[in-house]
């Protein structure tokens, strides 16, 4: 868990800035969460190994494809890239089931708070865990 924290602290995502971004922007669902939960199911998911390494994939494709080259063809994040969608859904549905689908689709349209200063696999990543993360509190 400590790893994951450290690594995304390097790209100034904290914990608190994900629930920031979660609650500026709530899906069009009812809600029953506070900070101090969504803080602790954030935490929980970045124990789960396997939303672990799907998150340590959106950094390692965010490193090779965008920041080594900031003019790639990835760096737009086109249409036709679905990788990056991908890796969100399966973080959402990972924690959240399968309603987390609808979520993550509301968080990664909007890209409410820090998603909005991420590269293309990074905010979908994020926004998987943001919505998988409020899907499990309802």
């Amino acid at each position: 868990m400590d790893e994951i924290q450290s690594t995304l602290a390097s790209y100034g995502i904290t914990v608190d800035l994900l629930c920031d971004a979660a609650f500026e922007c709530l899906p069009p669902i009812s809600v029953q969460s506070d900070q101090k939960s969504l803080e602790e199911r954030i935490n929980v998911a970045f124990m789960d190994r396997n939303v672990s390494v799907l998150i340590m994939s959106a950094i390692l494709l965010e490193e090779e494809l965008i920041i080594k080259d900031p003019t790639s063809m990835y760096a737009s994040d086109p249409l036709w890239l679905l990788a990056d969608e991908i890796i969100g859904i399966a973080i959402a549905e990972l924690i959240g089931g399968p309603k987390a689908k609808l979520a993550f689709t509301h968080y990664d349209q909007n890209k409410p708070g820090v998603l909005s200063t991420l590269g293309p696999f990074l905010d979908d990543a994020m926004a998987g865990l943001i919505a998988g993360c409020m899907v499990s509190t309802w």
